[in-house]
């Protein structure tokens, strides 16, 4: 049956269906009422992030327009006036989610991934359809190439360019190969996206692998994602027995078949030369380029490599035009781009957005802004190999080129937003011990500037730093820019970079004040008793766990700072802020 419109009711994905059982009811009931010829749909739907406790999110599609339902009755309000009498709903409507504009996530939440016939119900391998019969391998490319659609993976190499060198390579054998290796910290976009809407890689594969010129094509997925895994092994299983994969694709003279690989994790499998490695059975570690896997790659055939998010993007262009994609981002980013907003919002979870959004809209309009009433500090783009962007720049139009202006990157698509209580020298650390872990040490600028740096930064959180520490660390780093031999090392010291750039006042006062102002490097620390604020309770003596803490309620408390194990329990507990932390 066709539906001319779709109500979503979200949940969140830990939480049961229970939850919006009431409002399903009255929907279905006043649909039943209003709406004899059932044209709409109502679908349960799993957000992405956190759910408004006192609310539940509504979407209609195709409008694109959310409504926050407190109880049935707005349910029903939301039928009579914007369904049946397409009247506005103003009292109703979440406008924080309008600036949203889903083409990656487009299925996600909307249909059931495990069964291929609802993806097909909204034009699911019709572009794959329209490539077979009525595009020569060329137009494809120049489709893609027209439309401006930049690689998602993090280096936004133009993905038309990148299918052209394959294409154009010599080689009898040639593959298709989608990243799924998604290693930065905080970062879920390709697992949602595989999760919601497996088939979409694998149509968009189909299609590449026809402009390329190839038959066979593997996605590279870390075996952490087991559920991503089992609807991707379902998904091809049912798009085969349906003739959409396999040999003589819809009866053409295509053929197309799809492995599954398996990643062990590593961050640095995320490079194409190392993933392709890692793809053969060898240690994933990166190779000198050239030769450029689209000429050289997997079995030392010629091999175009996407990412997830970049090949979700495939099928609408084709269907649409690259006319219509191009109108939507920025004059040299098109398109939208998905972030995973993590770290101090209120409602963190997967955003997708037009190219040349701006920071502010991101982190307050869409994700609600800062929660515990606390002040924005900076946001981290790119993961461990972006930088810090200061509040001064949050309605810097995010695009490619703005991002790198500011010292950072736009990666693959994390960003973690910090306020106050964050400490820059903790979360500098924080990303190169995560580095220095990933790095597969094949070469010396990484391997031992990464662990130089990590060291430099734990000098200086336990106030055993240098000022002459600051230079020797941006030597090391643009050492490492132009020596690594992949973009991991080249760069590692992105967020150190960045941080002194914005943020120098907080590495200097941990060097020369020894203080950390965010309360979060202990050695710096030192908890006192403020005789004027204490009530003389004890509860901060009651639960020290080193016994730091001597008195009565008759003479006063004392913190014995050579027995503390600056563990912060006494200021945690005390109702009358009378610990001072310093």
């Amino acid at each position: 049956m066709s539906f001319n419109r779709y109500i979503l009711i979200y949940r969140e994905s830990d939480a049961g269906v229970d939850k919006n059982e009431n409002l399903f009811d009255a929907f279905m009931k006043e649909l039943g009422e209003k709406d004899p010829s059932n044209s709409v749909q109502v679908v349960d739907a799993v957000m992405n992030g956190k759910a408004d406790p006192d609310s539940t999110l509504v979407k209609i599609i195709p409008d694109n327009i959310y409504f926050k339902c407190k109880d049935p009755v707005d349910a029903i309000k939301i039928v009579d006036d914007f369904i049946i009498k397409n009247n506005p709903v103003k009292k109703l409507e979440a406008a924080a989610n309008n600036i949203q504009y889903r083409i990656v996530l487009r299925n996600c939440g909307v249909i059931d991934p495990e069964n291929i016939n609802e993806y097909i119900a909204r034009e699911g391998y019709s572009a794959l359809e329209k490539v077979l019969f009525d595009m020569t391998p060329d137009e494809v490319i120049a489709e893609i190439k027209k439309s401006g659609l930049r690689g998602r993976g993090g280096a936004g190499f133009p993905t038309g360019n990148k299918w052209a060198f394959t294409q154009q390579a010599v080689g009898d054998v040639k593959y298709v190969v989608c990243n799924a290796d998604e290693g930065d910290p905080g970062a879920y976009m390709d697992r949602s996206t595989l999760e919601g809407d497996p088939n979409s890689i694998i149509e968009a594969m189909a299609i590449a692998g026809y402009a390329v010129g190839a038959s066979k094509g593997y996605i590279y997925i870390r075996a952490e994602y087991p559920l991503a895994i089992k609807r991707l092994e379902i998904a091809i299983s049912q798009a085969t027995e349906m003739g959409l994969m396999g040999k003589n694709i819809m009866g053409s003279d295509f053929s197309f078949e799809i492995e599954i690989r398996y990643g062990a994790g590593a961050f640095v499998c995320g490079e194409e030369t190392a993933l392709l490695a890692s793809l053969q059975g060898e240690r994933g570690m990166p190779k000198p380029r050239p030769p450029f896997p689209a000429v050289k790659g997997l079995w030392g055939k010629p091999t175009v490599i996407n990412n997830v998010e970049t090949l979700a993007n495939i099928p609408v262009i084709i269907i649409k035009g690259s006319d219509w994609f191009n109108r939507i981002g920025t004059e040299k980013s098109k398109g939208t781009k998905v972030f995973a907003v993590t770290g101090k919002v209120k409602n963190s979870g997967l955003v997708e957005v037009p190219m040349g959004t701006t920071l502010r809209d991101i982190i307050f309009t869409v994700s609600g802004g800062i929660g515990n009433n606390r002040k924005f500090k900076a946001v981290q783009t790119g993961g461990p190999s972006g930088g810090v962007i200061p509040e001064k720049f949050l309605d810097t139009p995010i695009d490619y080129e703005n991002l790198v202006a500011l010292g950072s990157m736009m990666g693959s698509g994390g960003m973690i937003v910090m306020d106050e209580d964050d400490c820059m020298v903790d979360v500098n650390k924080f990303y190169l011990q995560f580095s220095v872990d990933e790095s597969c040490g094949k070469c010396a600028p990484c391997r031992l500037g990464g662990r130089q740096l990590l060291t430099y930064l734990q000098d200086i959180a336990k106030g055993n730093g240098d000022l002459k520490d600051i230079d020797k660390m941006k030597r090391i780093g643009n050492a490492m820019q132009k020596a690594s031999l992949c973009g991991l090392g080249q760069t590692t010291s992105n967020p150190i970079q960045s941080a002194l750039k914005y943020f120098y006042d907080e590495y200097e006062e941990h060097i020369v004040h020894k203080k950390c102002r965010a309360g979060k490097c202990l050695e710096l620390l030192t908890y006192t008793i403020n005789p004027e604020k204490c009530s003389r309770c004890g509860i901060c003596k009651r639960v020290c766990p080193a016994s730091a803490i001597s008195g009565d309620r008759e003479s006063g408390f004392a913190i014995d700072n050579a027995v503390c194990i600056k563990c912060g329990e006494c200021y945690n507990r005390c109702k009358f802020d009378a610990i001072d932390r310093g």
